[in-house]
């Protein structure tokens, strides 16, 4: 089968740091879906375990972690799908990435394709989505089912693919939404998700956030920067408020900060469930097939800004230096095989 992989952590720029290979068809186990991956599309995470360093493969590694396909076949444990399902997940980044024509996953972390979407917007989702459903009702502990309203959360990291989703998924639950964009096309994309208010992150915080009536707020949710925002965060949280974050600190940071306020911090790492085999694994699956009907029934939509065709490393590497630039709005996708 063809994949996209590499040997060697290289920059993007290098035509060897993503590269077409041939690889044997996997055969599905125990719980696991063979899925014919029709597209994928690229994370940060992607590119941070793509970055220069110098480790050799002795065999070549497949990236990425979002697909949509169709099922090719099933291992005997298999109880939720069959051949021919239309599937999008997010992947386990313990075992072979997503970017090959066939991929290996555990049915519990894979949900029905929203029906009304392509495989390329539907393969702009999944991990978005999962970090930021997780990041709302999990970690921040959001109510779902309760109105929240008078509730605000601050999306640091407003116009990314997880900021795009929180901001849809926040907007949802009856959150007043605050996002962060600067450029004048990121700042009405949050608008068009349906954010209430925008501010700048290349200004103070403090001061915007008081003009438009948000001293403080109840959540933060930080998908950009966890050392650059950690004061002005302690600052800007109500008392008893929660913050959650994506972004691995480099420095320790000064949790006591939050102590007067008893205020809470948490991480927030899709993949847990997965690389612990957790309990609950299967929560992922149930949460994307609920966002599919939700989809479908045009509650919430694809982050999908770009579509490249075909999947192949030169396209990879493309889609690779985009997310690497900082500057993408939503989601890339890659789609189809040559």
């Amino acid at each position: 089968m063809k994949a996209v992989a590499l040997t060697r952590y290289l920059p993007v720029t290098d035509p060897e740091s993503l590269v077409d290979v041939e690889l044997p068809k996997p055969e599905p186990k125990g719980r696991d879906l063979l899925v014919r991956v029709e597209a994928v599309s690229v994370n940060p995470v992607d590119t941070k375990v793509r970055a220069p360093k110098p480790k050799v493969e002795s065999a070549p590694r497949v990236l990425g972690w979002d697909a949509a396909g169709m099922v090719e076949s099933v291992g005997p444990e298999v109880t939720a799908f069959k051949p021919g399902d239309e599937v999008y997940y997010a992947g386990d980044i313990t075992r072979p990435g997503t970017n090959s024509q066939y991929h290996l996953v555990d049915e519990r972390i894979v949900g029905r394709k929203p029906r009304t979407l392509s495989f390329a917007e539907a393969a702009a989702l999944p991990l978005t989505t999962i970090t930021a459903w997780e990041s709302l009702f999990d970690r921040l502990a959001v109510n779902r089912s309760a109105d929240n309203g008078g509730r605000s959360v601050l999306i640091l990291g407003g116009a990314g693919g997880v900021g795009s989703m929180t901001n849809q998924l926040a907007k949802r639950s009856g959150l007043t939404v605050i996002a962060t964009a600067s450029r004048p096309d990121s700042q009405d994309w949050v608008k068009g998700l349906g954010a209430d208010h925008v501010v700048d992150y290349r200004r103070p915080l403090p001061g915007q956030m008081t003009a438009i009536g948000h001293k403080e707020v109840n959540y933060i949710a930080n998908f950009n920067n966890t050392d650059a925002y950690w004061t002005v965060m302690a600052e800007l949280i109500k008392p008893q408020g929660r913050i959650v974050s994506i972004v691995e600190n480099d420095h320790p940071v000064e949790i006591g900060l939050l102590k007067s306020k008893s205020a809470s911090f948490g991480w927030e790492f899709m993949f847990t469930r997965s690389m612990f085999q957790t309990p609950d694994m299967a929560e992922q699956g149930a949460l994307l097939n609920e966002v599919a009907g939700f989809v479908d029934a045009g509650a919430l939509r694809t982050t999908l800004t770009e579509t490249l065709t075909p999947i192949n490393a030169a396209n990879m590497r493309a889609a690779h230096a985009k997310s690497e630039s900082g500057r993408t709005i939503g989601k890339v996708a890659i789609s189809g095989w040559e």
